[in-house]
């Protein structure tokens, strides 16, 4: 393995040397990324203009060229080494990232936010063509980013220290720098997990650092200037619709969460932006926050031209397992009971498959799609909640031998907090009426630990709280795939380690996902069964895309960091490549 690494950092340097002597062959491009070109993304087929594919977050290709017969025959084309990887320590980064493809212009990014432009349009070569390095400081920021979005003449990223950038696409050169996220009076940072998206040239981005004790909150920016045009918090202050559902009396509103992780849908026809939110804080004890906790666990909709809430659908009032749905909400119209329906599809961390009206955000329907799940007995069918949620009640019970409270021993929760899908991105085959994901499978176990409140001006102490007592059950990884016209698993395969990257489905019927442990797997989209895999020697978190030059399809996957959990594999070696194949 270890040679096999050598070689590919050999051939990446060799590329990357090349390319900054004659790396200025892509300048002559100008065609502007418009709305109506992002709106019609997936016709676009030569290209990947969005980081999950599209507005509704799909991420189908309807390319063929690799398929089922021959996908056997991919072989690595060129390989480039990127930066980023310093001062990453033990766990490593979370760049899980993949370019973005614009007529073999590829534009991409690392973990501490270095912007690149790469000139692939010989289909045998990456050229650098530009690099844009906003100078991030390391220390006291994470190298975490999933991603950069295009709008017109500019590539937008958001920084790890919280700070979003735009950058000419022609030369590289940054055209407007805001600090957006900073700390909030209690001392938590707030920070970027997601990739940003424009809408009606309005750049969204999104504080992630719900976790850390901070309030989630979405921003408007205006994609000209860099100036905030609006911001919508997603746990509202007192006064504000929705305060009523935090009951407690020591202001855990101020820290309560609700971070999003994963860059939302947008639906041109409404304006809404439809994203995912976090759990509440702190995360395993509801005690202290008791009533459902709006507008955590839940999926929203907000105006982008306003920042106003449209609507929103709650999953799991009350939270305390970590079952935050930050994860990928698709957009598809679908024959629902004999009428084509306008939804929202999601994989909900808490084991359902959920389908949401995207107009009002009125509940459809939800199904069980991990192989275990215990904390609930299922979702009513009428309303949407857990079975045995009581609206009358401001510490929900749920099933008491897998919830624990203050005092409790350990108890045994499934899926596992990772949920069986979290924030890693998905796809939707229209033609299929198939919803595909990649995540976790298992279960764990923990006490009841109780937090204690700074005072009346809220927070909270951790040095206070009883210790969090945590166990698990050894995680297995999973590939599923959901019929979302009958709501129903129409195929599942285990893998040996959890998935943190993501998936995408191409009309070849050819699925490709990438695992922590270095391999790159293309599956039957109807089956599930292996097809072809490779191993890079090197962690991949980057979900794998798919374009087209000239007449050739291509295949990219971008790798960044370890985070590999539960197992560490000290024999894969710690690096940032963008690797890129094709057939023979």
């Amino acid at each position: 393995m270890r040679a096999y690494t050598r070689i590919l950092t050999t051939l990446a340097c060799v590329v990357a040397g090349t390319a900054l002597v004659i790396g200025q062959g892509g300048q002559g491009y100008r065609m502007t990324v418009s709305q109506d070109r992002l709106i019609n993304a997936a016709s676009e087929q030569q290209n990947w203009l969005l980081m999950n594919g599209d507005y509704g977050n799909t991420r189908f290709s309807k390319l063929a060229q690799i398929n089922r017969e021959n996908v056997k025959n991919l072989r690595m084309v060129w390989a480039m080494a990127l930066g980023g990887m310093q001062d990453v320590g033990q766990n490593g980064t979370e760049a899980e990232v993949n370019p973005l493809v614009d007529n073999g212009m590829l534009y991409t990014t690392d973990g501490w936010g270095t912007v690149y432009k790469i000139d692939a349009t010989s289909g045998d070569q990456g050229k650098f063509v530009w690099t844009a390095d906003a100078a991030v400081r390391h220390a006291g920021n994470q190298p975490r980013t999933r991603g950069i979005a295009l709008w017109e003449d500019k590539v937008f990223a958001n920084l790890p220290d919280g700070r979003v950038i735009a950058i000419n696409r022609d030369n590289g050169e940054i055209v407007w720098d805001k600090r957006v996220a900073g700390k909030n009076e209690f001392g938590g940072q707030e920070e970027f997990y997601t990739a940003p998206l424009v809408a009606d040239g309005i750049v969204l981005v999104q504080n992630g650092a719900g976790d850390g004790g901070t309030r989630g909150w979405i921003a408007g920016l205006d994609a000209k200037t860099g100036d905030e045009k609006w911001r919508f918090y997603t746990v509202p202050k007192p006064g504000e619709a929705g305060s009523e559902t935090w009951k407690d009396d020591h202001s855990a509103w101020k820290t309560g969460g609700g971070g999003i992780w994963q860059t939302g849908a947008f639906d041109p026809a409404t304006h809404l932006y439809i994203v995912g939110t976090g759990n509440p804080y702190p995360i395993y004890d509801p005690q202290f926050r008791p009533g459902d906790n709006l507008y955590t666990n839940s999926v929203i909709a907000v105006d982008v031209r306003t920042g106003k809430l449209a609507w929103h659908f709650q999953y799991t009032p009350n939270d305390s397992w970590d079952f935050d749905e930050v994860g990928v909400h698709m957009l598809y119209d679908i024959k629902i009971d004999g009428v084509v329906r306008k939804v929202v599809g999601h994989y909900a961390r808490n084991g359902f498959y959920y389908t949401i009206d995207r107009t009002n955000g009125k509940f459809i329907k939800a199904e069980k799609y991990v192989n275990d799940l215990n904390w609930t007995k299922g979702i009513d069918q009428k309303t949407g909640k857990p079975f045995e949620y009581n609206p009358k009640i401001d510490v929900q019970i749920y099933n008491p031998e897998a919830r624990a409270l203050r005092g409790d021993g350990q108890k045994r929760t499934c899926p596992t907090w990772h949920g069986g899908i979290a924030h890693q991105p998905l796809s939707y085959n229209p033609f299929k009426q198939i919803a595909y994901g990649v995540g976790t499978e298992g279960c764990f176990s923990q006490n009841g630990a109780m937090v204690a409140s700074l005072g009346p001006d809220g927070g909270v102490d951790p040095k206070k709280s009883e210790p969090r007592k945590y166990s698990s059950d050894l995680y297995y990884g999973a590939v599923t795939a959901f019929d979302a016209a009958n709501h129903k698993v129409i195929a599942k395969v285990a893998t040996d380690i959890e998935i943190r990257s993501g998936v995408i489905d191409t009309a070849g019927g050819v699925l490709f996902t990438a695992m922590q442990d270095g391999w790159l797997v293309a599956y039957n989209d109807d089956t599930l069964e292996q097809l072809w895999r490779i191993n890079l020697g090197t962690p991949l978190k980057g979900a794998p895309v798919t374009f087209q030059i000239g007449s050739k399809q291509y295949l990219a996957v971008q790798t960044s960091g370890r985070h590999l959990h539960p197992v560490k594999f000290d024999n894969l070696e710690n690096s940032s490549y963008l690797f890129v194949f094709a057939l023979n």
